[in-house]
C-alpha cells in the first residue's frame, strides 16, 4: 500500500489492502478506501454485513473522509491520517518533563485500561467501558463515573460524544499521564 494507490480495500479475507483477519464481525470484503482527486473516500456498496461507520454515522455508498475521521468496520474502529494533510505539519517538542498528573490513581488505573488495547494496533480504539470494567474489576457505573470525570481533567468534555474517547486516550498518551510501557504492565 502506497500513496500512489487509487484503491485500498478493506477486509477480513483481503491479499493486499487493509487485513482485519483476527474478527469474525468484519466482512471478507468490507469496504474500500477510495481515492479522488487529492482526497479520500471510504465506499460501502452493501459489501458489509455489519456495515461501516465513519465517527459513528453509517456509510451508504461513499463519504469523504476528513483527517482524523474514525472507520469502524464490524468492532474495529480504524483512524483515518490522511496523508496530504500531515505532509506539511511540524514535528512538536516534548515537554522537558512530564507534567503533573491531573487525576487520581484510580482515574489513572482507568486511563491505562482505556488505552491498553492502543499498545498492540494504534488504530483499532480505546476500551469499552465494560471492557475497562472486566479488567479492573469494577462495575460499569463506576466506569463511566471515573470518566466522566477524566473527560473534565484532560478537557474533552466539550467534544462529541463519538470523538471523546479516542481524544480522552490520545491526550493520555501524549501528555506522559500514561506512558507506553504502562500499557505492558499488569
Amino acid at each position: 500500500m502506497t500513496l500512489d494507490s487509487e484503491r485500498i480495500v478493506i477486509g477480513r479475507a483481503v491479499d493486499r489492502g487493509v487485513r482485519l483477519d483476527w474478527s469474525a464481525r468484519v466482512s471478507r470484503v468490507h469496504a474500500v478506501l477510495e481515492r479522488v482527486g487529492d482526497q479520500w473516500t471510504v465506499v460501502d456498496d452493501g459489501l458489509s454485513r455489519n456495515g461501516t461507520f465513519v465517527n459513528g454515522r453509517r456509510v451508504v455508498g461513499r463519504q469523504r473522509l476528513t483527517d482524523g475521521d474514525v472507520i469502524r468496520c464490524g468492532d474495529i474502529d480504524i483512524g483515518f491520517c490522511d496523508p496530504v494533510a500531515r505532509l506539511g505539519e511540524e514535528t512538536l517538542k516534548a515537554p522537558e518533563r512530564l507534567p503533573s498528573s491531573p487525576v487520581s490513581p484510580a482515574q489513572r488505573r482507568v486511563l491505562v485500561a482505556l488505552c491498553r488495547p492502543l499498545r498492540d494496533a494504534p488504530y483499532v480504539g480505546a476500551a469499552t467501558n465494560k471492557q475497562i470494567a472486566a479488567e479492573l474489576s469494577l462495575s460499569v457505573d463506576a466506569v463511566k463515573t471515573h470518566m466522566k470525570r477524566l473527560f473534565e481533567a484532560l478537557e474533552v468534555d466539550d467534544l462529541p460524544q463519538n470523538q471523546k474517547r479516542a481524544q480522552l486516550a490520545w491526550k493520555a498518551l501524549s501528555s506522559g499521564v500514561v506512558t507506553s510501557q504502562d500499557l505492558y504492565d499488569a
